[in-house]
Protein backbone atom coordinates (compact mmCIF):
# COMPACT_ATOMS: atom_id res chain seq x y z
CA UNK A 1 0.00 0.00 0.00
CA UNK A 2 1.14 3.21 -0.72
CA UNK A 3 1.83 6.21 1.65
CA UNK A 4 0.57 8.86 0.06
CA UNK A 5 -1.80 10.26 2.61
CA UNK A 6 -4.65 12.72 1.68
CA UNK A 7 -7.12 14.19 4.28
CA UNK A 8 -8.94 12.35 6.54
CA UNK A 9 -12.54 11.60 4.89
CA UNK A 10 -15.49 9.93 6.04
CA UNK A 11 -16.60 6.19 4.16
CA UNK A 12 -19.02 7.41 2.01
CA UNK A 13 -17.12 10.66 0.88
CA UNK A 14 -14.41 8.16 -0.02
CA UNK A 15 -17.05 6.01 -1.70
CA UNK A 16 -18.61 8.50 -3.84
CA UNK A 17 -15.14 9.95 -4.71
CA UNK A 18 -13.98 6.47 -5.71
CA UNK A 19 -17.32 6.13 -8.07
CA UNK A 20 -16.64 8.95 -10.17
CA UNK A 21 -12.83 8.71 -10.47
CA UNK A 22 -12.44 6.52 -13.51
CA UNK A 23 -8.51 6.60 -13.74
CA UNK A 24 -7.43 6.47 -10.11
CA UNK A 25 -8.19 3.90 -7.49
CA UNK A 26 -7.38 4.55 -3.78
CA UNK A 27 -8.37 1.97 -0.45
CA UNK A 28 -9.86 3.58 2.75
CA UNK A 29 -8.42 2.64 6.34
CA UNK A 30 -10.43 4.43 9.01
CA UNK A 31 -10.87 8.00 7.39
CA UNK A 32 -7.52 8.03 5.49
CA UNK A 33 -7.18 7.35 1.58
CA UNK A 34 -3.96 5.61 0.30
CA UNK A 35 -3.57 5.32 -3.57
CA UNK A 36 -3.18 2.68 -5.56
CA UNK A 37 -0.21 1.85 -7.84
CA UNK A 38 -0.82 0.34 -11.17
CA UNK A 39 0.68 -3.41 -11.25
CA UNK A 40 3.42 -5.04 -13.41
CA UNK A 41 3.20 -7.49 -15.69
CA UNK A 42 3.69 -10.46 -13.45
CA UNK A 43 1.00 -9.36 -10.96
CA UNK A 44 -1.51 -8.58 -13.95
CA UNK A 45 -0.75 -12.21 -15.23
CA UNK A 46 -1.13 -14.22 -11.82
CA UNK A 47 -4.60 -11.81 -11.31
CA UNK A 48 -5.47 -12.75 -14.83
CA UNK A 49 -4.66 -17.00 -14.61
CA UNK A 50 -6.01 -17.46 -11.23
CA UNK A 51 -9.41 -15.40 -12.28
CA UNK A 52 -9.75 -17.44 -15.58
CA UNK A 53 -8.79 -20.80 -13.53
CA UNK A 54 -11.41 -19.91 -10.80
CA UNK A 55 -13.67 -18.88 -13.33
CA UNK A 56 -13.64 -22.06 -15.32
CA UNK A 57 -13.73 -24.64 -12.57
CA UNK A 58 -17.30 -22.55 -10.76
CA UNK A 59 -18.96 -22.67 -13.92
CA UNK A 60 -22.82 -23.84 -12.85
CA UNK A 61 -22.22 -23.73 -8.83
CA UNK A 62 -23.55 -21.11 -6.97
CA UNK A 63 -20.48 -18.69 -6.72
CA UNK A 64 -18.73 -16.08 -8.53
CA UNK A 65 -15.24 -14.65 -9.44
CA UNK A 66 -14.35 -11.02 -9.00
CA UNK A 67 -11.12 -9.59 -10.28
CA UNK A 68 -10.02 -6.46 -9.17
CA UNK A 69 -12.01 -4.10 -9.85
CA UNK A 70 -14.69 -4.74 -6.84
CA UNK A 71 -14.45 -3.42 -4.15
CA UNK A 72 -14.71 -4.76 -0.40
CA UNK A 73 -16.42 -2.67 2.54
CA UNK A 74 -14.94 -3.77 5.93
CA UNK A 75 -17.56 -2.41 8.34
CA UNK A 76 -15.80 -3.29 11.50
CA UNK A 77 -12.66 -2.18 11.06
CA UNK A 78 -13.91 1.03 8.43
CA UNK A 79 -11.71 -0.12 5.29
CA UNK A 80 -12.63 -0.41 1.78
CA UNK A 81 -10.56 -2.35 -0.52
CA UNK A 82 -9.77 -3.99 -3.54
CA UNK A 83 -8.74 -7.37 -3.36
CA UNK A 84 -6.58 -8.71 -6.46
CA UNK A 85 -9.05 -12.06 -7.08
CA UNK A 86 -12.48 -12.84 -4.92
CA UNK A 87 -14.94 -15.55 -4.56
CA UNK A 88 -18.54 -15.20 -3.25
CA UNK A 89 -20.29 -18.21 -2.89
CA UNK A 90 -24.02 -18.03 -2.47
CA UNK A 91 -25.93 -14.50 -2.29
CA UNK A 92 -23.88 -11.38 -2.82
CA UNK A 93 -24.37 -8.77 0.01
CA UNK A 94 -23.78 -5.09 -1.53
CA UNK A 95 -23.08 -2.35 0.45
CA UNK A 96 -25.74 -0.38 -0.53
CA UNK A 97 -28.33 -0.06 -3.71
CA UNK A 98 -24.70 0.27 -5.99
CA UNK A 99 -23.54 -3.09 -7.15
CA UNK A 100 -19.71 -2.50 -6.84
CA UNK A 101 -18.94 -2.90 -3.44
CA UNK A 102 -19.60 -5.84 -1.44
CA UNK A 103 -19.74 -7.20 2.01
CA UNK A 104 -19.08 -10.96 2.23
CA UNK A 105 -16.36 -12.15 0.33
CA UNK A 106 -15.84 -16.56 0.65
CA UNK A 107 -12.18 -16.47 -0.66
CA UNK A 108 -9.51 -13.43 -1.36
CA UNK A 109 -6.46 -13.71 -3.56
CA UNK A 110 -3.65 -10.84 -2.85
CA UNK A 111 -0.91 -10.51 -5.33
CA UNK A 112 2.18 -9.79 -3.38
CA UNK A 113 4.81 -7.01 -4.07
CA UNK A 114 7.29 -5.48 -1.88
CA UNK A 115 5.31 -2.07 -1.54
CA UNK A 116 2.13 -4.06 -0.35
CA UNK A 117 3.61 -7.56 0.89
CA UNK A 118 3.64 -6.47 5.06
CA UNK A 119 0.35 -4.42 4.97
CA UNK A 120 -1.16 -7.67 2.88
CA UNK A 121 0.08 -9.73 5.71
CA UNK A 122 -0.49 -7.98 8.59
CA UNK A 123 -3.28 -5.23 9.01
CA UNK A 124 -5.10 -5.99 6.04
CA UNK A 125 -5.81 -9.54 6.69
CA UNK A 126 -6.35 -8.85 10.32
CA UNK A 127 -8.99 -6.36 8.63
CA UNK A 128 -10.65 -9.75 6.28
CA UNK A 129 -10.46 -11.64 9.42
CA UNK A 130 -13.04 -9.62 10.85
CA UNK A 131 -15.76 -10.46 7.73
CA UNK A 132 -17.65 -14.17 8.83
CA UNK A 133 -17.76 -14.70 5.54
CA UNK A 134 -14.43 -14.86 4.56
CA UNK A 135 -13.26 -18.78 4.72
CA UNK A 136 -9.71 -18.67 2.98
CA UNK A 137 -7.26 -16.31 2.25
CA UNK A 138 -4.29 -16.80 -0.71
CA UNK A 139 -1.00 -14.90 -0.94
CA UNK A 140 0.98 -15.19 -4.29
CA UNK A 141 4.11 -13.94 -4.86
CA UNK A 142 4.96 -12.26 -8.10
CA UNK A 143 8.73 -12.51 -7.32
CA UNK A 144 8.76 -16.40 -7.11
CA UNK A 145 6.21 -19.35 -7.11
CA UNK A 146 5.27 -19.06 -3.81
CA UNK A 147 1.56 -19.53 -2.30
CA UNK A 148 0.45 -19.21 0.73
CA UNK A 149 -3.21 -20.35 1.95
CA UNK A 150 -5.00 -19.29 5.11
CA UNK A 151 -7.85 -21.67 5.62
CA UNK A 152 -10.31 -20.33 8.24
CA UNK A 153 -10.49 -23.25 11.31
CA UNK A 154 -14.49 -24.58 12.75
CA UNK A 155 -12.64 -22.49 16.24
CA UNK A 156 -12.10 -19.61 14.37
CA UNK A 157 -8.59 -19.88 14.21
CA UNK A 158 -6.45 -19.49 11.10
CA UNK A 159 -4.31 -22.45 9.48
CA UNK A 160 -1.42 -21.87 6.85
CA UNK A 161 0.15 -23.87 3.91
CA UNK A 162 2.40 -23.09 2.02
CA UNK A 163 2.79 -24.04 -2.05
CA UNK A 164 6.04 -23.84 -3.99
CA UNK A 165 6.61 -27.04 -6.27
CA UNK A 166 5.04 -26.31 -9.79
CA UNK A 167 3.49 -29.56 -9.34
CA UNK A 168 1.56 -28.69 -6.35
CA UNK A 169 -1.78 -27.67 -6.50
CA UNK A 170 -3.35 -25.42 -3.94
CA UNK A 171 -6.68 -26.87 -2.44
CA UNK A 172 -9.37 -24.56 -2.17
CA UNK A 173 -12.14 -26.58 -0.57
CA UNK A 174 -14.21 -24.08 0.79
CA UNK A 175 -15.39 -22.99 -2.87
CA UNK A 176 -14.79 -26.49 -4.20
CA UNK A 177 -11.59 -25.62 -6.47
CA UNK A 178 -7.82 -26.08 -6.76
CA UNK A 179 -5.25 -23.80 -8.24
CA UNK A 180 -2.47 -25.66 -10.01
CA UNK A 181 0.78 -23.82 -8.97
CA UNK A 182 1.92 -24.04 -12.52
CA UNK A 183 -1.56 -22.39 -14.26
CA UNK A 184 -1.14 -19.90 -11.37
CA UNK A 185 2.27 -18.80 -12.79
CA UNK A 186 1.90 -19.97 -16.13
CA UNK A 187 3.99 -17.23 -19.27
CA UNK A 188 4.99 -15.33 -15.64
CA UNK A 189 8.83 -14.40 -15.64
CA UNK A 190 9.82 -15.02 -12.15
CA UNK A 191 12.63 -12.85 -11.15
CA UNK A 192 13.55 -14.39 -8.24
Amino acid sequence: MSTAHQPRLSFDDWLAIERSAADQRSEYVDGEIFAMAGGTEEHNLIVLNVGAELRNQLKGRPCLVYPSDMKVHIASADVGTYPDVMVICGEREFYDGRRDMVTNPTLVVAVLSDSTEAYDRGDKFRHYRSLRSLQAYLLLSQYRMQAELFLRQPDGTWSLSSYQDPSDSIPLRVVEAELSLAEVYDKVELSR
